[in-house]
């Protein structure tokens, strides 16, 4: 299995000191989720989107993957989190093993983390949603303690 973990990318932790990122609702930044099958070899090292590995187009699932929709940061304790509305891909025959969050506005479409699935989650002729985790402090997709 290629996947080997869940990773928060090293460059993005980088890019948020250069203000690269703008997760705020409405007016923000533009960031996608692609789906990989098993032959992709991502890690905390990964820096950008690619379509090596991408799974085929299916359904309303397209190369690059679904906008995501934001929710604005905010913060609880000494926690800073974001997070996204449910994606679903509709009518798609899917097998992935894992997903990619970038940042698709951004010039390289740098990379934001890296999700395991921890093995194949498929969907045919149906529908392959990603259920994101509540938005809070212990929870959130993305948290910076």
């Amino acid at each position: 299995m290629a996947f080997s973990g869940n990773y928060m990318c090293t460059s993005f932790k980088v890019e948020l000191m250069q203000g690269v990122h703008n997760f705020t609702t409405g007016s923000g930044n533009t960031f996608k989720l692609a789906l990989y099958d098993n032959d992709a070899a991502f890690t905390a090292a990964t820096t950008a989107y690619t379509a090596t590995d991408e799974v085929a187009n299916s359904g309303s699932y397209a190369a690059g993957g679904g906008a995501l929709t934001n929710v604005t940061p905010t913060s609880s304790g000494t926690t800073a989190f974001t997070d996204f509305a449910d994606l679903s891909f509709t009518s798609a025959t899917i097998t992935a093993y894992g997903a990619m969050i970038y940042n698709d506005t951004a010039a390289g479409d740098p990379a934001v983390c890296i999700l395991d699935f921890g093995g194949a989650k498929t969907s045919t002729n149906g529908t392959f949603t990603i259920i994101f985790p509540t938005a809070d402090a212990t929870s959130a997709i993305i948290r910076i303690a």
